[in-house]
């Protein structure tokens, strides 16, 4: 695959995640003013994909989007009318162009058959819908005389405004844009014309076939839109074209100033092209601005008054333009700020980065522990800037891969307006945090596990409307997302106002599956924890959503993976949230160096929170008295059976997980430490309390700690409970213990 192939899939896929949610929003918020943006943004998605899969040559993707792109014409030129069927006809053609954009990307020649009858399927039900529409014509002279001027917003024109952008092919394909011109004359007489000629580039990047102009035209006739559209029906697929007709409204001269081609146009002129004035009323204006510039006030200081509020005050111009003007032109200076400060860079490349910049750590660690033996001073000082410079650029090369939740955050307006469409129930979406940042990988393997849980909640936890209604609540229901940092984590929490988890089902089921016994007594944090176990359901039949089992364990499974945890809360009659904690990266990260006996240990810095030293702690207890409150604590040296005599006094490092505290107990403290993060591999899958291996500058293997297992085994919350007892799986096993004990040494 080209690289400009792989540049059209990479920009499509961002387009047709635009295109999806401004057809959500389009769906969700029908105000007549945003609809207009709405549909414009929707409208130039499509455009983009359509015109990229021409410049690639790809014409299944080309021709259906040319179809879809026709619907969306009709629909932004106000012939067809926004409804739920349209919006999820529009959506499920959005589905098919990405299933398209993804057989490019797979390298196929043409779209499996399945592909090919769903998107003709889709093609007769577009051209069904654009038949039925009838376009708008334009009032004839009897009929313009009984048209209502709205003193607010119309504007006393008695032409229309022809605003055209021609594409690049234009005269590839054989066309003359000035013979499009020339026809309007016939049609008509042209009393203004501009030509814009923003996109011509530099001359020796321009190529001598493109064609980079188009026109904003002022015309004078009898004709009716229908019959001024047919000029360009040759270029219609190759041009961007807005027609306004006389006694337009001054929203109509907004949405086209929103349109105009981004470039740093001067007011006046942007007035000017768009039809809204004529040269002669800017002069005047310019010039009434030169005179008050040169008024000379009592104190001295000059003052301009802009030309906005200049043309207004003479009444050549209605506000709502103006401020629609200075509106576009601060939107061209942010976005083009915005796009000065952005570049498109693989993920593969950062990666590599990544790994370069975690072998530089172990190696400045290593020349670190050389100039500390030689005991030469400058020699050390040179090592600690070094080691200063390298942890710069391990903050901005663990920069580059973060990235904001936000974008898998949106995805699920979709899911939730489909499968509450399929469920028949009120569902409404609420995302907050979404400006959280966290490591792209963990990112790109969290979207599976949210996709479950709020699936879920949509199923099991909001309950139908009639019932929801009886018990006194909202006929619509609430899915809440939500994402914020807390102690060097990403916390993510998927919540819903429903019924709640029904402890007496989940306590039968879990009877029935023989995971716990009649006796036995459990917290509702361990019966929770139950719906975690595979194969457990508590749905009362099968649906094509859940009710198979399977899901929640392999949701647990996933973010364990990525060193992480989640935790379920409910409240019978009021929902259920499921917490997630997640680190920040799996890259790199600041330690703090441990020693038990030979071997070293890194807990993660962030959840350190002091630093006790005492004697040595009696063996028959495991808490103590800190400041007022009991400290729960854990002994390296018997959890991980390392052998030989404690020494005389020990370290306890306080950390903190989850609102929770506990001691760990070592023999001594050795420092901070930058830590690269390295997997212990397929050897040791179930080693609980270890989230992972380092490379020391010595050379020697440290081994990270799970801070989160630990502080759920001190306190007493672990999180399996009864059930990794009855299934032999706790930290307290000598297999487990053995294999840490000779990883440690």
């Amino acid at each position: 695959m080209d690289e400009i192939t792989t540049v059209f899939i990479d920009e499509a896929r961002q387009q047709l995640a635009e295109m999806e949610a401004g057809l959500l929003r389009l769906e969700q918020d029908p105000e007549e003013n945003d609809e207009r943006d709405y549909i414009n943004g929707i409208f130039r998605a499509a455009h983009t994909v359509k015109g990229g899969a021409g410049a690639i040559e790809c014409r299944f993707i080309e021709h259906f989007t040319h179809d879809v792109e026709n619907l969306l014409d009709s629909l932004r030129n106000g012939d067809l009318a926004v409804s739920p069927a349209l919006a999820t006809l529009l959506l499920e053609c959005c589905d098919q162009m990405a299933s398209l954009v993804e057989v490019l990307a797979a390298g196929q020649a043409e779209p499996a058959a399945e592909v090919l009858r769903r998107g003709q399927a889709l093609t007769e039900r577009l051209q069904q819908i654009s038949a039925a529409g009838k376009p708008a014509l334009a009032p004839d002279d009897a009929a313009l005389a009984k048209v209502e001027v709205d003193s607010d917003g119309a504007l006393n024109t008695d032409s229309w405004h022809i605003s055209v952008r021609f594409g690049r092919d234009v005269l590839r394909g054989g066309t003359d844009p000035l013979s499009c011109i020339r026809y309007l004359a016939d049609l008509g007489e042209i009393i203004g014309i501009e030509t814009i000629a923003d996109a011509i580039p530099p001359a020796a990047e321009m190529d001598p076939e493109a064609c980079y102009l188009g026109f904003e035209i002022r015309l004078q006739t009898k004709s009716s839109k229908a019959e001024i559209d047919d000029v360009f029906k040759f270029v219609r697929d190759e041009c961007e074209l807005t027609i306004l007709p006389p006694q337009s409204k001054a929203a109509d001269y907004i949405r086209l100033l929103r349109e105009l081609p981004e470039d740093p146009m001067r007011l006046g002129e942007m007035l000017l092209r768009c039809g809204a004035l004529t040269q002669a009323e800017i002069d005047r204006g310019l010039s009434s601005q030169y005179d008050s510039a040169t008024a000379m006030p009592a104190d001295g200081e000059a003052r301009t008054p802009p030309l906005g509020e200049i043309l207004i005050e003479n009444k050549v111009v209605h506000r709502t333009i103006v401020d629609a003007a200075i509106a576009k032109q601060s939107q061209v200076v942010e976005k083009r700020a915005h796009d000065a400060q952005l570049i498109r860079v693989h993920a593969d490349k950062l990666d590599q980065l990544i790994d370069l910049v975690g072998e530089l750590v172990i190696a400045g660690a290593s020349a670190n522990l050389l100039a500390q033996k030689s005991r030469q001073s400058e020699l050390a000082e040179a090592t600690s800037v070094l080691s200063r410079l390298v942890e710069n650029i391990r903050d901005s090369a663990l920069q580059l891969r973060m990235v904001q939740i936000g974008d898998s955050f949106t995805r699920f307006n979709r899911v939730v307006r489909d499968v509450a469409k399929d469920l028949g129930k009120e569902i409404e979406l609420v995302i907050s945090g979404a400006e959280t940042e966290l490591d792209k990988t963990v990112v790109e393997k969290i979207g599976d596990p949210l996709m479950h849980l709020v699936r879920n909640s949509l199923d099991h936890g909001i309950e139908p409307t009639a019932l929801r209604i009886e018990r006194g609540k909202s006929a619509c229901g609430r899915v809440s997302l939500n994402a914020y940092h807390d102690s060097g984590s990403v916390v993510i929490e998927v919540a819903d106002d429903g019924g709640g988890l029904d402890r007496d089902k989940i306590r039968a089921k879990a009877i029935e599956h023989g995971l716990i016994a009649a006796t036995d007594t459990l917290s509702d944090k361990e019966f929770y924890n139950l719906i975690f176990e595979p194969g457990f359901s508590t749905a009362d039949k099968v649906s094509k959503l859940s009710g198979r089992g399977v899901g929640m364990d392999v949701v647990r499974r996933n973010i364990v993976a990525l060193r992480g945890s989640i935790a379920v809360a409910s409240s019978a009659g009021r929902g259920t949230t499921f917490t997630i904690r997640l680190p920040l990266t799996l890259a790199i990260i600041d330690g703090f160096l441990v020693g038990v006996d030979q071997a070293s240990y890194v807990i993660p810095l962030d959840s350190v929170v002091e630093c006790i030293e005492k004697k040595r702690l009696s063996g028959d207890r495991n808490f103590l008295n800190l400041r007022g409150e009991a400290l729960p604590f854990v002994r390296l040296r018997e959890l991980f059976a390392v052998p030989g005599e404690p020494p005389p006094r020990e370290s306890i490092v306080v950390v903190q997980f989850a609102g929770s505290r506990a001691g760990i107990v070592v023999d001594e403290l050795i420092g901070e430490f930058q830590t690269v993060i390295k997997p212990l591999g397929a050897m040791f899958p179930n080693l609980r309390g270890i989230g992972g291996s380092t490379i020391l500058g010595s050379g020697e293997v440290a081994l990270i700690l799970d801070v989160a297992a630990l502080v759920r085994i001190v306190s007493g919350s672990e999180a399996d409970g009864l059930l990794a007892h009855r299934h032999g799986s706790t930290f307290s096993g000598s297999s487990p213990q053995s294999s840490v004990a000779q990883l440690a040494r």
